[in-house]
């Protein structure tokens, strides 16, 4: 574990090696889970004025979900998320040429919307767990992101390198660039 601000980060996040790989994974990662992809309050409501927009790049099942559901509703945990198509795949979902994509960044790419898509989904296979002193910034090891640990351990990029802008989008340069110091002493300290 480190302290960083008010962050406490898992040594894992600089020991493991990750890269997604679509191709072999085909985004399930958008298809995992009990409930949607988690939602700060904020972009709960960016979804809700971006419906117009984002519809135009869902596919029917999502669309029916969303006007079923709601743009994000309250899971049985008490925490706001996107909805779901049946019990599985986030409504916000496309699906080309085999693979699983967000419609969100789609959307964002083309430039139709200045929101990129949630920071849970940029930040993954990141976790962060908000308490009142701090934050844990956690790696969620999933058995469907085995292409993308073979990918990084191939690659040798390690998760804190892989996320480096969503790390940023959330944390700030600043912050990035400490722990980038902090990841080179670790480096140094395992090598001497």
């Amino acid at each position: 574990m480190l302290s960083l601000g008010k962050t406490i980060i898992s040594s894992a996040i600089f020991e493991e090696k990750f890269a997604c790989d679509l191709k072999k994974c085909r985004g399930h990662c958008c298809l995992q889970g009990d409930s949607g992809a988690p939602l700060e309050e904020e972009e709960a409501r960016l979804l809700d004025k971006l419906w117009p927009v984002l519809k135009h790049y869902m596919r029917p099942e999502g669309i029916r979900a969303v006007e079923e559901q709601g743009t994000s509703l309250i899971d049985s945990d008490g925490d706001q998320v996107t909805p779901l198509i049946g019990k599985a795949e986030c409504a916000y979902t496309r699906y080309d040429n085999g693979i699983y994509y967000c419609a969100i960044e789609k959307a964002w790419e083309e430039k139709k919307i200045s929101f990129r898509k949630p920071v849970s989904c940029h930040l993954f296979p990141i976790r962060i767990k908000k308490y009142e002193e701090f934050d844990a910034v956690n790696y969620e090891e999933l058995k469907i992101c085995r292409p993308a640990l073979n990918r990084g351990k191939a690659e040798n990029v390690p998760v804190y390198r892989f996320l480096e802008e969503a790390l940023i989008r959330v944390y700030g340069r600043a912050w990035y660039d400490e722990l980038l110091a902090a990841a080179a002493e670790i480096s140094r300290n395992k090598s001497g």
